[in-house]
């Protein structure tokens, strides 16, 4: 009998050593080995130049190999770029000490490494500082006598921010003077103040810049930054005025906006059953049919009164400047989300929230005991408390929206198009009865409509904790963790419409009706939409309730940013390098702000001339970041206290443009005065290209 054969395995040395790679890999859950600290910083100095300088410690008996080694050999120290922008490269990388030569056996060459400290630098030259970007990955090996740890990586990323000498020359040319030892950090500090005319303040708060040259408060003589703040309105009313349309299309928007919500809340289990109770009340309640009309028709106008008038106390007690604060102070729309939250557990028939019973029954006597144009009123007073269960959620909302344009009268006229819309209905059967006859009977649609308002109620309440998350900078809501509880929230709205979710008090469902099949694809749909934007995709329809996308952790998508948010730093810049400036006053809680962005921005067109031939400046004006000092002012011939970023600026878009509601695009020269009529809020792409072009030209000439 033959022996069993023998088997022989020849391995290389080369698989021996990834071979021991893996099973250090599969032991790393035991012990980490870090065995090499990397230290990467960009270095901006006037004798040496830009350089990134890559620097390496390795612990007693590790090296680390050098760049460039033949192949077939170990993992290279290597260095790779994702982006590349605004600068160039210089030659190689260089190190900082020879590297160790041997022959090695297992990989049958000669290797070179480096042990110890030592580092390695990459010189570039900057040619666009305004875009200056820079990103990639530092890749390399670690080992020593008995074993190598599998191949790491060190990432990276540089901006316009890290370069020093920029800082200095704007720091500079803002002040006149050579300051090198003040860095951009401070240069934020130094601005606290301004230079405005109108400062009650002592000298090292009234004009910083000039306090970081020696100059005293009473010789407050022509400075650059003076200059900045002093005021356009004139001019820019000689262009036209544009910006009129800003407060136009506010208006607009917030009263089409009462008047849908004035609709919705028509659909309610607390309103619609009310509309034929009241309207043939009204008929029953006199015999001639004309007076019966004409008491409907006056119930419907006392309704208009009281949301009006509700309206307008809100903004008399609060004033639009409060409301335009507190529509992003953290506390009230965290408040205003747990409250939305709370109304939408209320829709889905956890409890029912209703205002005390006694104020209804006061109403009610009221109405009883008096007679005429009162007694009507007092009905229509009984109407709006008995409702609002229903109309809370969506007038609180309205008046939140309201409040962030920022205007006086803002709130009113949202109450008004929603008083308009709950009234027209009563009135309008008042007048055609008979075709009161053939509207659908109150049921368990109408339980199905508050539930669909429940959904709506959830996704609304995130955009409001949005608004303080992005205004204080928590980062705890960025924009894909946004879209996910958008797209959970309507994909379950979809499969309620289709039947399969269920609330307490729904009524069964034989089948599916066709609306809500509708709805449900719809809905569903929307889900689906919203996917591509976890990657980045600009998302369009909704860009105007989605946190911005420079809050996504990773997107596939490039977007226009703003290279500056503080206004005298962008305009020194745009004097050094000889272009126009842009500014934008936005808001984090801005919605036609975000439309602009998704819509013009990205547009090729636009996107290149803001890029390529302005220097965009953005300045949010509900930042609640807190000035290092406040500063005290005097507007209106009242005195007032800037504690924010946000207060500064707008008090800027107000004192020096004479404007406060966002977006607000105005094009300044170096002098800051204005090159072209200021742009509001509009999403024609071809209006808002000749609006820069012709600012660009008027700078030009």
């Amino acid at each position: 009998m033959l022996p069993p054969p023998k088997i022989y395995i020849t391995l290389d040395k080369k698989y021996l050593l990834f071979a021991g790679l893996f099973w250090i890999t599969f032991v790393a859950n035991a012990q980490i080995y870090k065995p090499v600290k990397w230290d990467v910083k960009l270095i901006d100095t006037d004798t040496a130049g830009t350089e990134l300088r890559f620097t390496a410690t390795a612990a007693t008996g590790w090296h680390v190999y050098d760049m460039n080694l033949p192949k077939g050999g170990p993992v290279s120290t290597n260095i790779s770029y994702e982006r590349k922008q605004g600068f160039e490269l210089i030659g190689a990388p260089v190190s900082s000490i020879a590297p160790e030569k041997e022959y090695d056996e297992m990989f049958k060459m000669e290797v070179r490494w480096y042990a110890g400290s030592f580092h390695f630098t990459q010189k570039i030259n900057i040619t666009d500082p305004a875009r200056f970007r820079v990103s990639g990955e530092l890749e390399f090996m670690a080992c020593n006598d008995e074993t190598c740890l599998p191949p790491d990586r060190i990432p990276f990323a540089f901006d316009r921010r890290h370069i020093r000498q920029t800082d200095s020359q704007v720091l500079a040319e803002l002040t006149g003077t050579e300051i090198d030892s003040l860095s951009l950090d401070s240069l934020g500090s130094l601005h606290t103040g301004d230079s405005l005319t109108k400062l009650k303040q002592p000298a090292s708060q009234i004009a910083p810049l000039q306090w970081a040259r020696g100059i005293s408060s009473e010789n407050q003589a022509t400075s650059d930054s003076r200059d900045l703040w002093t005021p356009v309105i004139e001019q820019l009313n000689s262009f036209g005025a544009s910006a009129a349309s800003a407060t136009t299309s506010s208006w607009l928007y917030i009263f089409v906006a009462g008047f849908i919500g004035g609709l919705i809340a028509l659909l309610t289990p607390c309103v619609w059953p009310m509309i034929p109770m009241t309207v043939s009340f009204f008929l029953k309640r006199s015999r001639e049919r004309k007076k019966a009309v004409g008491d409907a028709l006056i119930y419907g106008l006392s309704i208009i009164v009281i949301y009006l008038a509700m309206g307008l106390l809100i903004t008399g007690i609060f004033g639009a400047s409060a409301l335009n604060s507190l529509s992003t102070n953290a506390i009230f729309n965290i408040l205003f989300c747990l409250l939305l939250v709370l109304f939408a557990v209320s829709f889905f028939g956890a409890f029912e929230l209703v205002l005390p019973a006694s104020w209804t029954n006061r109403m009610d006597s009221k109405a009883d005991a008096t007679t005429g144009i009162l007694s009507i009123f007092f009905m229509a007073f009984t109407l709006t408390l008995v409702s609002f269960s229903c109309t809370g959620p969506i007038i609180g909302t309205l008046l939140v929206e309201a409040a962030s344009k920022g205007l006086a009268i803002g709130p009113a006229v949202g109450m008004f198009g929603f008083a308009l819309a709950l009234a027209i209905p009563f009135a309008f059967f008042s007048v055609f009865p008979n075709i009161m006859k053939n509207i659908p009977k109150s049921g368990g649609w109408l339980n199905s409509v508050k539930v669909v308002l429940g959904f709506l109620e959830l996704a609304l309440a995130l955009k409001f904790l949005s608004v303080a998350d992005l205004a204080y900078g928590w980062r705890i809501l960025d924009r894909e963790v946004f879209l996910v509880l958008w797209i959970v929230i309507f994909a379950l709205l979809g499969f309620y419409l289709l039947g399969k979710i269920r609330f307490r008090y729904d009524s069964p469902q034989s089948h599916v009706a066709v609306p809500r099949l509708m709805m449900a694809i719809v809905s569903l749909a929307f889900a689906i939409y919203m996917i591509p934007g976890l990657w980045g995709a600009p998302l369009k329809a909704i860009s105007a309730f989605t946190p911005p996308l420079f809050t996504q952790d990773f997107s596939l998508y490039d977007e226009v940013h703003a290279v500056f948010d503080d206004y005298e730093e962008g305009m020194a810049y745009a004097k050094r390098v000889n272009r126009p400036v842009m500014i934008d006053f936005s808001g984090y809680g801005c919605v036609n702000c975000r439309k602009m962005e998704a819509t013009v921005w990205n547009d090729p067109t636009v996107k290149q001339l803001l890029e390529e031939q302005f220097v965009l400046i953005t300045l949010m004006v509900d930042d609640k970041t807190r000035l290092p000092e406040p500063v005290q002012i005097e507007e209106d011939g009242k005195l007032r206290t800037l504690k924010t970023i946000g207060d500064k600026w707008s008090f800027l878009q107000r004192h020096k443009f004479g404007a406060n509601a966002q977006p607000y695009y105005v094009i300044l020269d170096h002098n800051a005065d204005p090159l072209s009529a200021p742009y509001a809020y509009n999403e024609d792409i071809p209006r808002y290209i000749r609006f820069l072009e012709s600012g660009l030209k008027r700078f030009n000439q």
